[in-house]
């Protein structure tokens, strides 16, 4: 989910993701170099060049303020002969403590760690869009929304072809419940229009919500059974501010629980969007110079994985230029691992970009039991998760 950085030094420890990209291009025969990439919703297939070696080192300390972090080295490297990855797109924890990353492809789709970074299973080959990934409890049982987002890869040359896209409800060892059929099905969208999910959100009452990102931008709300109700915050919604520009990510804000309401990435317009229940625009974040996705809360804070940022903050948007980005309770920006630091200007934020060589591209975060990070990384050589020990 950064930087045209000229020279740099590579350090021992950040060597690791030439050698994932290296033994990744030698085993599937994928041109990490001149790599395909095909996230950006409705634009033609683009070709970005790797620009030397990213990574982070055991020395870093990233963030501000009171939300500092130390990267843990060499946390769920695996062996990328046995498990290789095209992308780390998400990951979320389950009541048993173990952290599920959803990977693109079609090999594990699904790598199962324990907060230690070792390895529980790895499992999955259905999915080869795979994208978003949301946690479902529903009293003591536990469930994923999985949301393959149509950018399917599925040969051993990591290069993706365009594709509808799906979300499907599992039990947390892959036993399906239901597959959401496409939005033309129930005359929701005509014929022929493209469904390209990116992510998916369940609500307190069971409703589920689905951003389609990568297709009609919409966000369509079902019931618990799946059962249509409305949509919203598409490019035809009546009112111009809900409208998003690339909705990459949807969540549930429950920091007030009396007052929940869903929260929409518009990450090429660099705005997270507030809405109600029923999908009324409330409010808009700005967060300049930042292409974040899914809002993740933890507490009282907000998460979320920036993929790109501009040169400068307000320049061209980079690539290998991200960073992850926390806000507080009342949604002002507090801390920039990886990034520059937050400043505001007569209550206005800044323009804030990528300070440090630490990310390529942050697609998502999760936030653990023990709040540290884990950044997802999209088009990063085959990275597995990076893991952000609060200090």
């Amino acid at each position: 989910m950064t930087n045209t950085a000229g020279a740099m030094g590579v350090s021992a420890a950040a060597t690791r993701r030439g050698f994932l990209a290296g033994g990744l291009a030698a085993t599937l025969g994928m041109a990490w170099a001149g790599r395909v990439l095909a996230h950006e919703p409705g634009a033609a297939f683009a070709i970005e060049q790797d620009r030397g070696v990213y990574g982070p080192t055991g020395d870093d300390v990233l963030g501000h303020g009171t939300h500092k972090y130390n990267v843990v080295p060499g946390w769920g490297e695996l062996d990328p002969h046995e498990h290789p990855i095209v992308n780390c797109h998400a990951m979320v924890q389950t009541g048993d403590g173990l952290l599920h990353t959803l990977c693109d492809g079609v090999r594990n789709n699904f790598l199962v760690y324990d907060k230690s970074g070792k390895l529980v299973r790895a499992w999955g080959t259905e999915y080869p869009g795979a994208h978003g990934l949301e946690l479902v409890k529903e009293g003591k049982q536990e469930f994923f929304f999985v949301v393959d987002g149509g950018w399917m890869v599925r040969g051993d040359d990591g290069k993706a072809s365009r594709e509808q896209g799906n979300v499907t409800k599992i039990t947390t060892d892959g036993r399906h419940i239901f597959k959401l059929g496409h939005p033309s099905t129930i005359g929701v969208y005509e014929p022929g229009q493209r469904f390209q999910p990116c992510d998916a959100a369940a609500a307190p009452n069971g409703d589920f919500y689905i951003a389609d990102g990568y297709g009609s931008q919409w966000v369509l709300q079902y019931d618990h059974d799946g059962k249509f109700k409305r949509k919203f915050a598409g490019p035809q919604d009546p009112n111009p501010a809900a409208r998003l520009n690339g909705a990459h990510g949807v969540s549930i804000d429950q920091r007030d629980p009396s007052n929940p309401m869903v929260v929409c990435s518009s990450r090429s317009a660099n705005e997270l969007k507030w809405f109600s229940m029923d999908g009324e625009h409330i409010k808009t974040v700005a967060l300049p110079g930042a292409y974040a996705g899914q809002a993740v809360f933890k507490g009282e804070n907000i998460y979320a994985g920036v993929c790109w940022s501009k040169q400068d903050g307000t320049g061209k948007r980079l690539a290998n230029s991200g960073f992850v980005t926390i806000l507080d309770k009342d949604d002002r920006v507090i801390s920039n691992p990886g990034g520059t630091e937050p400043k505001y200007v007569d209550g206005k934020l800044q323009p804030m970009h990528q300070d440090t060589h630490t990310f390529r591209h942050v697609h998502d975060v999760c936030v653990d039991d023990e709040d540290s990070v884990y950044a997802l990384e999209w088009n990063s050589g085959g990275c597995y998760p990076i893991k952000l020990k609060r200090i």
